[in-house]
């Protein structure tokens, strides 16, 4: 089973990028994040005709994650538990039946946290706790699950080409980092670390300066997998070539495969 998760930096803006995308990989799951988009607005039918089941968590003109299954939901889940009053649209889970039982997949947009020594640095390490003990609780239902998206995180300097240009950057922060570790603690694993120690494994590249050109990047994008869900990890792949098409997202998508059959 193959599951994505891909930034489109808008779904409106890149719906001919990502429905070629679709037909070229054919992912069995596919987590996105800022979508953009109000949920009544998403293009449903558009993926629907490719023969992917649609949930939404949709807002207007910014956050917004989605995910696509070719397999039923057996249920979807909206907002991360912790803070009802919170109404930035950035986590959605899914559940699907496979062959071994049930698998969970959540798309995450957790906050970028910028500026420094403001409320949104504040919002970002709230949303990391409620995070954290979200997962506490997956963990101890002992199911497989997958937690992908655009963290919005810099695990460790080999995650940037120019680490020294993101010191004062929310996503590299000591406290934003020590969230990360957190959940690895907690027994999640990053995928892509569990494969590959290399560097120059990259998710983003702004669109400014010429950091596409110059492969000034940051690993930013991620799938945290559970230890259920680990045991079945076969490879991670970042499919850097669509940053180089026409009109892309600053973020590629990243594609966990896991030897997991749906029913």
């Amino acid at each position: 089973m193959q599951i994505a998760t891909w930034n489109v930096n808008g779904i409106k803006a890149r719906i001919e990028g990502l429905l070629a995308w679709l037909d070229d990989v054919r992912p069995d799951i596919v987590c996105l994040q800022e979508i953009k988009s109000v949920d009544e607005g998403f293009p449903e039918h558009l993926f629907a005709e490719r023969g992917y089941n649609v949930a939404t968590h949709g807002q207007k003109s910014f956050n917004g994650v989605a995910i696509l299954s070719r397999h039923p939901f057996d249920e979807t889940s909206a907002r991360l538990p912790g803070d009802e009053t919170d109404e930035q649209a950035r986590f959605l889970s899914a559940t699907i039946s496979t062959r071994d039982g049930a698998l969970t997949v959540a798309s995450l947009y957790c906050p970028n946290g910028n500026p420094l020594g403001t409320e949104k640095f504040s919002y970002k390490l709230g949303w990391m706790e409620r995070l954290e003990a979200h997962v506490r609780g997956l963990l101890a239902e002992e199911t497989p699950f997958v937690l992908a998206g655009d963290c919005n995180i810099i695990p460790e300097p080999i995650d940037a080409r120019r680490p020294e240009a993101w010191v004062d950057d929310a996503l590299f922060q000591p406290e934003s980092r020590a969230a990360w570790r957190r959940l690895l603690g907690l027994g999640l694993v990053d995928a892509l670390r569990a494969t590959s120690d290399a560097g120059d494994l990259y998710t983003f590249w702004d669109y400014q300066a010429g950091a596409w050109q110059k492969n000034n990047g940051i690993r930013i994008d991620h799938a945290l997998l559970s230890p259920q869900a680990a045991d079945r990890l076969a490879s991670v792949v970042i499919d850097k070539r669509v940053r180089g098409w026409e009109r892309p997202s600053d973020h590629v998508p990243l594609i966990v495969e896991l030897d997991i059959a749906a029913r």
